[in-house]
């Protein structure tokens, strides 16, 4: 059996998720960008031997992306499943990860697979699907990036339970970005250390901080023999911010942590 996706627990969201499946009642995750949404959900669809459908949603995304549509062949035309229908099909946890990136009048598809119904209706081809026992829906959204126009509606919201993450404590993400990187402990403490300046100026400047992924990203290229403080640039300043004052601020706290 494949080894499950690495995940370090914060609290007691592992149990909290098996008692959600169990019920198979919806999950909504929210939380930062890179803190560990989606691999929380790898972990635990691996934990529980259950196939993951993982839909990264975009506003280009219509009802039939998630559902499924008619496509032209020359012997006629073929109905094809969308991730979602598949899925429910078949019994598989379905992830459709930072779901407000859609547009509302393609999330409302999920309403009927997320109350006592568990079935999805194809208007297009007059079916109903009725979800596989197995089936569960999970989404996941970054709340610090909500407007009036992203966000979701209260009778969406209110079909799910929910899971609050957030970045780990410090010595907790420095084993996370050890264990993901293999670099040492003492080394990923220090790049936690940057990570904490720049969270600092969320809302001072900055829109987003430095997420664990952009950590493990800094270790490995430190991991392979690029210098400290070139890895923190390249992979924990450049990719969250063009603010040149900003830019600053934050190499200057890259010299004097690897100083």
């Amino acid at each position: 059996m494949n080894q499950a996706p690495f995940y370090q627990p914060q609290g007691d969201e592992v149990a909290l998720y098996e008692a959600a499946y169990a019920a198979r009642l919806p999950v909504m995750i929210k939380g930062p960008t890179g803190c560990g949404k989606s691999r929380f959900v790898e972990h635990m669809a691996h934990r529980l031997g259950r196939d993951l459908v993982t839909v990264a949603c975009n506003e280009d995304m219509t009802a039939a992306d998630l559902v499924g549509r008619f496509l032209l062949e020359p012997d006629g035309t073929r109905w094809q499943d969308g991730p979602l229908t598949a899925a429910a099909r078949s019994g598989a946890i379905c992830y459709l990860d930072e779901v407000v990136e859609a547009r509302q009048d393609t999330t409302v598809v999920i309403h009927a697979l997320t109350d006592h119904r568990r079935s999805l209706p194809l208007d297009k081809k007059g079916e109903t699907v009725q979800a596989h026992p197995d089936f569960q829906l999970v989404i996941s959204y970054n709340p610090g990036y909500q407007s009036l126009l992203k966000d979701l509606k209260p009778s969406t919201k209110q079909r799910f339970v929910a899971f609050d993450f957030d970045y780990p404590a410090a010595a907790q993400e420095a084993q996370i970005v050890a264990s993901e990187s293999g670099l040492d402990v003492e080394a990923c403490s220090r790049l936690v250390e940057i990570a904490h300046a720049a969270r600092a100026l969320k809302g001072h400047g900055l829109q987003e901080g430095v997420s664990t992924r952009l950590l493990v990203y800094a270790a490995t290229l430190m991991r392979g023999g690029v210098s400290a403080a070139a890895a923190c640039r390249m992979a924990l300043v450049r990719p969250i911010t063009d603010d040149a004052q900003i830019r600053d601020t934050l190499d200057h706290a890259i010299d004097a942590t690897f100083a």
